[in-house]
């Protein structure tokens, strides 16, 4: 493998907008992204990658097929190197019974990556070896001001998510379920590139596992906040969030809130559950419980579950596992997952799947894709929220809760004299 140190290149955000144009002017497809807390770095971009659709039981073996020689040339120097960057929709469909907007799952493979180190230092990295291409070194020396978008949201349907919540109370209640996760959902129109977009998001929220991927079919800027499952070796952790409050609260009230606590501790138990099936015997432990994190517009209560698991054990078996995450499933799962569909009124899409990338150095690496708005060809934006009901769970605070989360994404202004167009607020919803 070949690792150059390459210096200070600015910002993950800055890099990626410069390699991103000089991609476009070559014809070449575009960059896939993970940008935050991956791989104990603080960012990986692969420079051009084709990004094509894939059938779900593909991709478990797509993230599988660069794991072999992982476990005999694993790195503990940071290096990532390249592997396969990939995203799997939530599998389940809705009460309007409509299509997949997206390919359902979609992956392609980088040989070699940019990667900025967790002091701000960026390296090129190889798997076959092979230099820097001329391209990707002249767009790393001529940084690029950003470019203008425009995205209008329409407003998410407040009386759908209430009858869901209420729904969803009333299954409790009759002891079928313990919890479950309502969303609701926004759609949009982009005027402008969706890397833009992302670019801006990232800029403006510094999400800690956002990751963007685009092809023909259209694009995936997940700014998510949540680890759903991380790779190295024989150990696999998994970092739930469960229990949120705004950023203007005190977050001291997220731990006192007996309600946000069940909720957490509730998808705790799932957790350990989805990795007990696959994992070796009495080594399913919780090394950190009802931690308080800030997130973009929000606090949250998060919690990490870790096993260790079979050293041949695939992806594919792990997923099986544990796919779709707990955190935006229910209790039981398998019933939660059967109500949802009849309580929700949109399919979900990449919304609630996962995005991450399966790397033969550094391991495997999926964030849980909630804050993640999913483009079309055609410049349609849909954007999905939602949150855990419990037994303590007020509608009204449900839906005060979806609109929090939203805030970064759909309501963000600028000023006159920007140089940037913005998001435009969602107008009132209904």
């Amino acid at each position: 493998m070949r690792i150059e140190r390459l210096g200070d290149l600015g910002s993950a955000p800055m890099v990626l907008r410069a390699v991103a144009a000089a991609a476009e002017r070559r014809g070449m497809a575009p960059p896939a992204a993970l940008i935050g807390e991956w791989f104990r770095c603080g960012a990986v971009i692969a420079p051009s990658v084709t990004v094509a659709a894939v059938t779900y039981s593909d991709f478990g073996a797509l993230a599988d097929a660069p794991r072999t020689p992982a476990r005999r040339n694993h790195q503990d120097d940071g290096s990532v190197g390249g592997g396969w960057f990939g995203y799997l929709s939530y599998p389940d469909a809705s009460a309007d019974g409509r299509p997949a907007r997206i390919p359902e799952a979609a992956g392609g493979w980088s040989d070699c990556v940019l990667r900025q180190d967790s002091d701000g230092h960026w390296w090129y990295e190889s798997l076959s070896g092979a230099k820097l291409s001329g391209w990707i070194a002249e767009a790393l020396r001529n940084p690029l001001p950003p470019n203008d978008f425009d995205i209008t949201w329409g407003g998410a349907d407040r009386d759908a998510h209430r009858r869901g919540v209420l729904d969803c109370l009333e299954a409790i209640a009759a002891g079928e379920i313990y919890q479950a996760c309502v969303c609701t959902q926004f759609a949009g129109r982009l005027d402008g590139a969706p890397i833009d977009f992302f670019v801006d998001a990232v800029e403006r929220t510094s999400p800690a596992r956002a990751a963007f991927l685009a092809g023909e079919w259209g694009a995936v800027a997940s700014l998510s906040p949540e680890l759903f499952l991380r790779r190295a070796g024989d150990v696999v952790t998994s970092s739930p969030i469960k229990g949120t409050l705004p950023r203007t609260a005190d977050p001291a009230a997220l731990r006192a809130s007996v309600k946000d606590v069940a909720e957490n501790i509730m998808i705790v138990d799932l957790v350990r559950n989805d990795l007990g099936r696959v994992a070796v015997t009495g080594s399913v432990t919780v090394p950190e419980l009802l931690a308080v994190r800030p997130a973009p517009g929000v606090w949250h209560l998060v919690s990490t579950v870790a096993a260790r698991v079979p050293t041949g054990l695939p992806v594919a078996a792990l997923l099986d596992a544990a796919f779709p995450p707990a955190s935006v499933t229910g209790t039981p799962k398998t019933r939660a997952r059967e109500l949802l569909i009849g309580w929700e009124q949109h399919r979900r899409g990449v919304y609630c799947g996962t995005v991450g990338l399966a790397s033969p150095v550094a391991g495997c690496e999926l964030n849980v894709a909630i804050r993640t708005v999913e483009f079309g060809a055609d410049g349609s934006a849909v954007l999905g929220v939602g949150g855990g009901i419990t037994a303590d769970s007020d509608p009204d605070l449900e839906w005060d809760e979806c609109l929090h989360k939203a805030a970064p994404i759909v309501g963000a202004t600028r000023s006159a004299d920007s140089a940037r167009r913005g998001s435009r607020p969602a107008v009132p919803a209904r």
